[in-house]
């Protein structure tokens, strides 16, 4: 009977020192898979948005309507003989 208590308490023992000295790690692994699971799914997104990007680019680059159509609506470019207006909404009243 003393054998096995002594046996079960080396066994506790050893467990909790396994536990002291491992779980700490085990945390740090799993904020770790976390923080490497955001930068997979950042670095998907960014790779779509990166594909869009390049269509576009080739997009500008070989369609002149697609080029004019840019201009006017970034740039505010207007052809010669154009006369541009610019709708500015009304301010809404303040009902106090």
């Amino acid at each position: 009977m003393l054998a096995t208590l002594k046996k079960a308490f080396w066994f506790f023992v050893f467990a909790v020192v396994f536990l002291i000295l491992f779980l700490p790690g085990f945390g740090k692994l799993q904020d770790l898979r976390g923080k490497n699971q955001d930068l997979e799914d950042k670095i998907k997104r960014l790779s779509i948005e990166n594909a869009l990007l390049e269509q576009e680019i080739k997009k500008i680059a070989s369609d002149p309507v697609y080029q004019e159509r840019m201009a006017r609506e970034k740039m505010g470019v207007v052809r010669k003989g154009e006369i541009p207006i610019k709708i500015v909404p009304q301010k809404q009243k303040k009902n106090y």
